[in-house]
């Protein structure tokens, strides 16, 4: 198609395609707004746009987390990880079974440690936020208060649920657990990493008992910034006792230090 076919196109789409008056606003965000319409549907080129987005969630659902891979770059950093799955044997029956990924597997063994934090590192939802961003904030997290995170326990948990994170900081003998979990994935999001933050970890813990960081990745919340908001939780936890709804997130303006 020469350049004066495509201008003839891009004259005839004009008059088929009703534009919203909002559209100067999608520069400034990734949701899907101002799409425009022909006719009573979308527009073919955002309908494209919606089944490639739907397609690049679906397969973050499905994807498997290479574990090995993931324990070698914890490795680099001077942790130890133990590799852990949850009660669920595959994937489909971790989808359709939520209650088996919130437990670990038969006869699974976690070393216990004398360190105060642990870290479960799990697939979740999305292995592909787990894999992007999983590191790098365990790395920021490092730099900024090596005291809490530089010596933590570690495991890195395949079918894993939110909850799984309790049963794993009391193997541990943990004071507090981070999880860091792959989100479930938006249209716009497929990447997303959440963390989540127990006091006294064990089984049976509530989602009112924890503190959540969310959106963690370059178009969301930054690793440098989560990190920060992460590590504050984590020291205010331990020094008040208590997470969740008992622990209101004051990191902005606030600062803690945890020996």
């Amino acid at each position: 198609m020469d350049r004066s076919e495509r201008h003839d196109l891009e004259e005839v789409l004009s008059l088929v395609v009703t534009r919203n008056n909002w559209a100067a606003l999608r520069p400034f965000t990734p949701a899907r707004i101002a799409l425009g319409r022909a006719g009573s549907g979308l527009p073919t080129s955002e309908l494209l746009r919606f089944g490639l987005a739907h397609a690049r969630a679906r397969d973050a659902v499905h994807a498997a987390l290479d574990a090995d891979a993931l324990a070698a770059r914890l490795r680099e950093l001077g942790l130890s990880p133990q590799i852990v799955k949850s009660a669920a044997p595959d994937r489909a029956t971790y989808l359709r079974r939520p209650d088996l990924g919130r437990r670990l597997a038969p006869n699974s063994a976690i070393s216990k440690s004398d360190h105060p934090f642990a870290l479960a590192i799990e697939d979740g939802l999305s292995a592909l936020a787990v894999e992007r961003h999983a590191v790098p904030l365990v790395r920021a997290l490092i730099a900024l208060a090596p005291q809490r995170w530089a010596k933590a326990s570690v495991a890195i948990a395949l079918q894993g649920r939110v909850a799984l994170g309790d049963e794993i900081g009391a193997a541990f003998g943990a004071r507090l657990v981070v999880v860091l979990i792959g989100e479930r994935p938006g249209l716009s999001s497929p990447d997303s990493l959440g963390a989540y933050l127990t006091f006294a970890p064990q089984i049976g813990r509530t989602d009112a008992e924890r503190n959540c960081v969310s959106n963690i990745r370059p178009e969301g919340l930054g690793v440098e910034a989560a990190a920060r908001r992460i590590d504050w939780i984590a020291a205010a936890g331990v020094a008040r006792g208590v997470t969740g709804v008992g622990l209101k997130d004051e990191s902005a303006g606030a600062s803690l230090r945890v020996k």
